[in-house]
């Protein structure tokens, strides 16, 4: 037995405790298709991913016995949701839902809180992953992100230009015209063969394609060190440049992952700080740092940064919805996504197969391991087309939004004796002259002055306009 292999048998035979006191949210979740997990999200601790489907648990007045197949997991992991909800009652955690993502959805009005701009993109992308199931815990069901940029040439990133961004309305692999025609020519093929017919024999998120993009971070360093058998794989398969996984994804349609959330967020991912020996290519020397577009003038951080206001732009606003129809909604699957050119293998789909009743042990690890390693497509969130997002302008602005914005002018004219320094829009920006900055928020109402402070504090001031100031 390997060092890494009895090092897991040992942590599955420990016992683990956690508080429950802690626990903010309460999700169920799929395995293997199989809605026998839970994931419990934590204020102070790491989430934790908890299978059920290899556990038996004691049922009263022998409930278990009366669920068969996969229905006994599901009720496993219902049991035990129901009694964690017992112990933390269900009123006092932030999100809580078991099995049933779209209700949970309406319940907790979260597209209609995108909408209204109450949420970000990014916000907005990460809660639909995990009410559809997708989790950091689970590398079969990695949170998946649109690519979306497609200038990774140019020395600067001009986000006012739509020729910049990737075309949200269609799958990454059929982006061209070209790419669809090969796709609709192979979906064609497919439909006097006795398989249900696909455009993609990939996905657009599978464990490898987690690890590839991850390789320079531990502990997904050693996983994928682990999967390429005790070494890393050929140097040339290795994610070594953006741009050029970007121009793959677009022009072979055997290759079609999106990205990760870390594109967003996690800029050390992209730099081998670590040291590893990736091996040297063919013809662009040694792998090492992720070469990144010129606009990010060489700076991981620099290029995450410009990632996620590309994420936040107007341009993404209005077509982020597009995407999510593909992914989360109704072209996911069915006649829309058909002619949506968005149609993978069946086996990424659950409710599609049943593992429990695949009587050949061979026959069903086969299906478990393509399951496994070969993608799973997100639960479907919404029957019907996502709504647009509201135009910035038509959407009242939260009281505290240009605080900063207006700062630097606050701290530059507060010397002024002047209480009153000038207007900036709508907004005239006042000082006591001692104390901390602040603003007047459309001057005065009456004998009273609404002032908001640079920490964010509001205040109402009143007066009598009967004494005088002499």
């Amino acid at each position: 037995m390997r060092d890494d292999e009895a090092s897991l048998k040992s942590m599955m035979q420990r016992a683990y405790c956690w508080d429950l006191s802690d626990l903010t949210e309460l999700q169920s979740r799929r395995y293997m298709h199989r809605t026998s997990a839970l994931e419990l999200f934590f204020m102070h601790q790491p989430p934790v991913l908890l299978d059920f489907s290899h556990v038996e648990l004691s049922g009263e007045g022998g409930e278990e016995a009366k669920c068969g197949g996969g229905d006994r997991y599901v009720n496993q992991a219902k049991k035990v949701y129901k009694e964690i909800l017992k112990q933390r009652k269900k009123t006092s955690l932030r999100r809580s839902f078991f099995r049933n993502p779209r209700r949970a959805l309406l319940k907790y009005k979260l597209q209609e809180m995108w909408i209204d701009r109450r949420l970000s993109n990014f916000e907005y992308l990460m809660l639909l992953n995990s009410f559809a199931g997708r989790s950091h815990n689970d590398l079969t069901q990695y949170p998946v992100f649109p690519w979306i940029l497609q200038d990774h040439t140019s020395n600067e990133l001009d986000l006012t230009q739509a020729a910049s961004f990737r075309d949200l309305s269609k799958p990454i692999g059929a982006q061209h015209e070209q790419q669809v025609a090969k796709l609709q020519e192979r979906f064609e093929g497919m439909q006097d063969v006795e398989q249900q017919p696909f455009h993609y024999g990939t996905h657009y998120s599978t464990p490898g394609y987690v690890l590839w993009y991850l390789i320079r971070l531990e502990p997904f360093t050693k996983m994928a060190v682990h999967l390429q058998g005790g070494h890393f794989d050929v140097p040339d398969r290795l994610f070594w440049s953006v741009g050029e996984t970007f121009k793959n994804c677009t022009t072979s349609i055997n290759d079609v992952k999106e990205l990760i959330p870390e594109f967003f967020y996690l800029p050390e991912f992209l730099l081998n700080r670590a040291a590893q020996d990736f091996g040297e290519t063919q013809s662009r020397g040694r792998v090492s740092h992720v070469v990144l577009p010129p606009w990010a003038k060489g700076d991981s951080t620099r290029f995450v940064h410009m990632m996620r206001l590309a994420l936040e732009s107007e341009q993404v606003s209005s077509h982020l919805h597009e995407w999510v129809d593909l992914v989360f909604g109704h072209k996911q699957q069915g006649a829309e996504a058909v002619k949506a050119t968005n149609v993978f293998h069946f086996l990424s789909y659950e409710n599609q197969v049943d593992l429990e009743k695949i009587s050949d042990p061979e026959e069903r690890r086969a299906v478990e391991a393509q399951i496994a390693d070969y993608g799973q497509t997100p639960r479907q969130l919404f029957r019907s087309p996502h709504p647009l997002r509201k135009e910035s302008n038509s959407v009242p602005r939260p009281i505290f939004y240009d605080i900063l914005l207006f700062r630097g002018l606050v701290d530059e004219r507060r010397k002024s004796s002047s209480p009153v320094f000038g207007t900036f829009t709508s907004f005239p920006i006042a000082s006591s002259g001692t104390g901390s900055p602040g603003m007047v928020v459309g001057g005065t109402y009456g004998n009273s002055l609404l002032t908001i402070s640079v920490d964010g504090v509001v205040e109402r001031w009143a007066w009598d306009a009967n004494v005088s100031s002499n």
